[in-house]
Order: structure tokens, then C-alpha cells, then sequence
């Protein structure tokens, strides 16, 4: 590697001379510009904006706009006479809890390297780093930009890992968590099983850039003649938004965690068993309520004796009198089976506002008083 700058740590009193490396590489593959036609490569020309000639890559000074709008030259001797380009010192300002620093401006990373005869210095600060679980915020100024960076341990290496500044990082505004949508324990609770059915150490050597792989694997079969892929059709009959989506999570879930050999409750479950607690609570008022009325709902058992009454309505005497027979042996049948009397207590009041003769039938039958 080639070391892009040189200069001292400082913190304090004592000074650590480095060099600084770039800690990361890109590995993608670039494309270049051709004519589709033949495959001939384009190169763009540096031309002036008033004639159009074109102007040579030495004869090319950079300028700035000043306040008035007037355009100010400045060459690479100009730039280099700024003060903060001769202080080769990245300057410790101070020592920061490491979970204070978001991992949000977090930019470029740098390897620092012992430039001293005697790593003493280097080794110290590593260790003091390591010992109190600090970062060291320090600036320092490369490649005409003065950077706000973190001085950090990384696999017994000094790394400097350049900060982007406040006004860098966009606020998070965004008009789909306006308005959060409610969760509730129970899917938080499957969603937290199926992380930890997921738990791991990160082991980053395991993974791989599928595009660029994939990338190569289509350059390779395109310089053969061939096609490497096929493009399958997406069905999106169900990217509907609406109650689906929420139904399509809670399924997600379960199937997620039973996959990975998890426990998977139904957030369901519970909400039903509190309906069927209401509903029994709800049901056993009315037991309570029909037993009050044991004599009259008596008589307002028998399903028979409504559909008589109700089908046959010219012939309301003969019914009344055939209710008045049964009634009898239908009371001890009553008596024994309570609950049914009760459940049935709602529909057979309204047959008893219908036929009133059944009430005063009712209240001539000894049933009542055995009961």
C-alpha cells in the first residue's frame, strides 16, 4: 500500500508520528462509455463555453466565485498556502464514549501506521484506547478538506474513520411514520422470537456481492454468444395494500419462526380466549336473569308450539288449547334442564307478546308450584 499522508497524532503532550493508508478499496466492475453501434469508446473533450475549443488538461486552472460573482483563479500554490495545509497533525480534542458516536457519520476509514523508529508512542495509545472503550475525536485536513474524524482500535491497528458533519446528515422526516400504525404484544413478542431463532456472530467473510458475481457471469456468457439469464414475470396480484397486508405479516411470522424450529404462538389465541370469556360471562347473565323467570319461561319452551302459532294463525284457538295440554308434560322436562331454558328464554318472549293466551295458560299450571 502507498501512504496518502504523513504526519503526527497529538494528544496533549506527546505526539505520534503515522503514516495513513486507505482501509477500504472498491471492487466493482466499471462500465465505460461506447458507441453502440461498434463498441468504440467515447471520450469526452474539455472545450470552452464560448467557442467551443478545446482546451488542454494542463492549460486547466480551478476557480471560485467570490461574493460578487467575480471568478477567482486559484492554482495548486494558492491552495497549498493555506495554514491548515502546513499543520500535518491530526489534533485530539477528546475522548468520547464509543456508543455516543451513531454509526450514521461514519464516512472513510484510514489504517495509521507507526512512522517512528520506535513504535512505543503507537503502542501506548492503542492500549490506553482499548483499556477505557473510548473514541478520540480529532481533526485534521486532507485533500483540501478539513474532516471531523474518530480515532479507533481495529484488530490491534489504529484506524481513523472520517465523520460526516451535522449538517451532512439529512433529518429523518418521512410521511410514512406520520401516523405509526399499532402493534400489538403479542406480534412484537413473535417478531422478537423469530430474531432470536436468527441470532448469530457476524462473520462477514460468509457473504458475498451476488450483482457483481452475477455481473461477471453475464459478461463472460455475452462474450461467448450466450444469454447467462432468464427474467422471470413478478406477480403482483398481491401488492395491495389493506387488512391482507397485516394478515400476510402475522402468517409470515409464524411460518418464519416454526421454519427455524422456534416456538410460534398465535397472537390470535389470546384475543379469542378474552371473547370467549365475555361471551360466557355474557351467558351466564342470562342463565341468571332466566332463572328469576323460571314459572313464565315455562310455558315458552316448546319450539313446536311457535311454529303452530306462527303458521296457522286462523287457527289461533285450537293452538292455544293443544299448548295447554302439552304444557303439562313438558313441565318436568323444564324443570330438569334449566340452562336450556335459559338459552332459549330471548326467542320465546317474543312468541309470548304474540299469543298472550299462552301467559294465562301458563300461570293456571301447577308446574309452577312443584317448581
Amino acid at each position: 500500500m502507498r501512504s496518502i499522508w504523513k504526519g503526527e497524532v497529538s494528544f496533549g503532550l506527546v505526539n505520534v508520528p503515522v503514516k495513513v493508508y486507505a482501509a477500504t478499496e472498491d471492487h466493482d466492475l466499471h462500465a465505460r462509455q461506447v458507441d453502440k453501434k461498434d463498441g468504440v469508446r467515447i471520450r469526452y473533450k474539455k472545450v470552452r463555453d464560448d467557442n467551443g475549443e478545446e482546451v488542454e488538461f494542463s492549460d486547466i486552472a480551478k476557480a471560485y466565485e467570490s461574493e460578487e460573482g467575480e471568478m477567482v483563479i486559484l492554482t495548486k500554490e494558492d491552495l497549498a498556502s493555506l495554514p491548515v495545509e502546513q499543520n500535518h497533525e491530526i489534533e485530539v480534542t477528546e475522548f468520547v464514549p464509543a456508543d455516543q458516536v451513531d454509526p450514521v457519520a461514519f464516512d472513510n476509514a484510514y489504517f495509521l501506521e507507526p512512522a517512528s523508529r520506535s513504535n512505543r508512542a503507537y503502542v501506548l495509545m492503542r492500549e490506553a484506547l482499548q483499556q477505557t472503550d473510548r473514541l478520540a475525536i480529532c481533526t485534521f485536513t486532507l485533500r483540501n478538506r478539513t474532516r471531523l474524524c474518530a480515532l479507533r482500535v481495529y484488530k490491534d491497528v489504529l484506524m481513523l474513520q472520517t465523520l460526516l458533519w451535522p449538517d451532512e446528515i439529512r433529518p429523518a422526516i418521512l410521511e410514512g411514520l406520520d401516523k405509526e400504525a399499532k402493534v400489538r404484544p403479542q406480534e412484537v413478542k413473535m417478531a422478537a422470537s423469530l430474531i432470536e431463532t436468527m441470532a448469530a456472530d457476524f462473520e462477514p467473510e460468509k457473504y458475498e456481492d451476488d450483482y457483481q458475481n452475477q455481473l461477471k457471469e453475464l459478461i463472460e456468457a455475452k462474450a461467448a454468444g450466450g444469454e447467462a439469464f432468464t427474467v422471470e414475470e413478478k406477480d403482483t396480484s398481491g401488492d395491495e395494500d389493506g387488512d391482507d397486508e397485516v394478515a400476510d405479516l402475522l402468517a409470515a411470522l409464524r411460518a418464519s419462526v416454526k421454519d427455524r424450529g422456534g416456538k410460534a404462538d398465535d397472537p390470535d389465541d389470546q384475543d379469542d380466549q378474552d371473547d370467549d370469556e365475555d361471551d360466557d360471562e355474557d351467558s351466564g347473565s342470562a342463565k341468571k336473569t332466566a332463572s328469576k323467570k323460571g314459572g313464565s319461561s315455562s310455558a315458552k319452551k316448546t319450539p313446536a308450539k311457535k311454529t303452530a302459532a306462527k303458521k296457522a294463525p286462523a287457527k289461533k284457538a285450537a293452538a292455544k288449547k293443544s299448548t295447554a295440554k302439552k304444557s303439562t308434560s313438558s313441565k318436568s322436562d323444564s324443570g330438569s334442564s334449566g340452562s336450556g331454558t335459559a338459552k332459549k328464554s330471548t326467542a320465546s318472549k317474543s312468541t309470548a307478546k304474540k299469543a298472550p293466551a299462552k301467559k294465562s295458560t301458563a300461570r293456571k299450571t301447577p308446574a309452577k308450584k312443584s317448581a
